[in-house]
């Protein structure tokens, strides 16, 4: 071990919240230790700003509990930790952990229960990463570094603590934690990882909880890399573990939102992860889609019943809480009510709860070649821009041009019926007039010749005397109106 200090390491007391400092300074006085760990250490050192801060502590969870009183809720079953609330801010403390004095463990190695209170030598043997090891003290200025973590930020090398096969068994989530920080932190794996990433060892992740996975799946899609990371899902096998039913490439529709997500986390925006697994599922959905719809049942059912389907079946790789359930339905849904809305819902529509997420899918379907959005995508995109007046103007054109688009395609469909139709012949052939008729006969060839009479039911010729009766002038004069006595 090698105590460093904090100032050599670019960290001081200025960088952090008075949150943290509150929890150390708390439980110093109580007589406890107190450190920051992990990867708010971690990042301080790299110039980057922690999401969030963790300690860890010699107290263990009911004596923290005691500290901090109300402010402090105990969380976990198989690894107990501490929230502490400062104002507004959330810390976790945890407790230096030991090796487990009687391991209990899954068939495939993975810790089952890790409860066992130790010293920080003990603690720092329990780490993943050599990164994630370092102890920062603030009030006394120093780091901890018992295994050369230090260099490894400076050399910007991901390196796991321990026989790597070992690591990966005890706890197959590292896995992603691995692909996560090489894709966040731009470092490069160790080659001892490399040796060892298989596909085989990505199977360990289906003992992993469902819920677990999409907790893990939400920090890779808010992470603000996930550009980055996406492909190694793909390289690394991990793609078909955490994802059912979807193609391991990466379409042009979800490298786009890849991208937006992303350039909206670094602009500060909110994101909503359920939303990235919108657009996941999305040929998934339209597959269904097409499958009732091929069966029969009308769309409206068969969008519904689709969009169950595919949660369901998502859910057996990570399970989707039911308000992201509720979500991600209504943005595919509002996909179909965008497309063709009905002019007098169009104000309406555009102050829906779902509308801004329901456009936002829209627009990356049409910036991603999508031909079935028909330039609605860009005309929502006008729309919102548009003042009162103008937006009354657009939606009355929006309106000719749908009864015309509506007209044309019910003269389209008579027509096509029409050619389908069975011809009938009519009772009488009126004639052609003479000068067409000597026309036709000069440029006709005289095997094809037409018949001197038709083939009409009734027989008539075209030199019949009803056919050539003249139509009488009558002489109005003569004529009586009104009534007659």
């Amino acid at each position: 071990m090698q105590t460093l200090r904090a100032s050599k390491c670019g960290l001081s007391t200025a960088q952090l919240p008075s949150s943290i400092l509150d929890v150390i300074d708390a439980l110093n006085k109580a007589g406890f230790e107190a450190y920051l760990v992990g990867g708010s250490v971690r990042d301080l050192m790299l110039g980057l700003n922690p999401k969030d801060f963790d300690a860890v502590t010699d107290a263990t969870p009911a004596q923290i509990k005691e500290v901090f009183g109300r402010r402090c809720r105990i969380i976990g079953r198989r690894f107990e930790l501490a929230h502490v609330y400062s104002g507004r801010e959330l810390i976790e403390v945890a407790t230096f952990r030991a090796p487990p004095k009687k391991e209990i463990t899954s068939a495939a190695g993975m810790i089952l229960r890790d409860n066992n209170w130790g010293n920080i030598e003990q603690d720092f043997a329990r780490r993943d990463f050599s990164i994630n090891a370092l102890y920062y003290q603030p009030r006394k200025g120093i780091v901890l570094d018992f295994c050369h973590g230090v260099d490894d930020v400076k050399n910007k090398t991901l390196r796991l603590l321990g026989e790597p096969t070992l690591r990966f068994e005890e706890d197959p989530v590292r896995m992603l934690r691995t692909l996560r920080f090489a894709a966040k932190l731009h470092f490069d794996i160790a080659p001892e990882i490399l040796e060892i990433f298989t596909p085989e060892m990505t199977q360990l992740l289906r003992d992993i909880s469902p819920h677990r996975l999409y907790d893990e799946s939400q920090k890779l899609f808010t992470m603000g890399h996930l550009n980055r990371v996406l492909p190694m899902l793909i390289d690394f096998d991990i793609w078909r573990q955490l994802f059912a039913d979807i193609p391991e490439q990466i379409s042009i529709f979800i490298e786009r939102a890849a991208i937006n997500t992303d350039q909206r986390i670094q602009m500060g925006k909110t994101i909503n992860p359920a939303f990235f697994y919108a657009v996941l599922l999305w040929e998934s959905f339209l597959e269904r889609c097409a499958f009732y719809l091929h069966k029969g049942v009308v769309p409206a059912e068969a969008r519904a019943q689709a969009g169950l389907d595919v949660l369901k079946r998502q859910a057996t790789r990570t399970v989707i809480p039911r308000f992201a359930e509720t979500f991600i339905r209504e943005v595919w849904e509002m996909q179909t009510r965008l497309l063709s809305p009905k002019p007098q819902q169009i104000q309406a529509l555009s102050s829906h709860a779902r509308f801004r997420a329901g456009f936002d899918f829209l627009l990356l379907r049409e910036k991603s070649g999508d031909p079935t959005t028909q330039g609605m995508g860009a005309w929502w995109e006008s729309y919102q821009l548009m003042s009162s007046d103008e937006k009354e103007r657009v939606i009355s054109q929006y309106n000719r041009q749908r009864a015309k688009s509506r007209r044309k395609t019910n003269l389209d469909e008579v027509l096509e019926s029409k050619v389908q139709s069975v011809e009938i012949e009519p009772l009488v052939n009126e004639p052609e007039p003479r000068v067409r008729r000597e026309r036709k006969s000069r440029s006709r060839p005289p095997e094809r010749a037409v018949p001197s009479t038709a083939s009409g039911a009734a027989g008539i010729a075209y030199d019949h005397p009803i056919l050539k009766r003249k139509r009488v002038k009558r002489d109005l004069n003569q004529v009586v109106f009104g009534p007659t006595q």
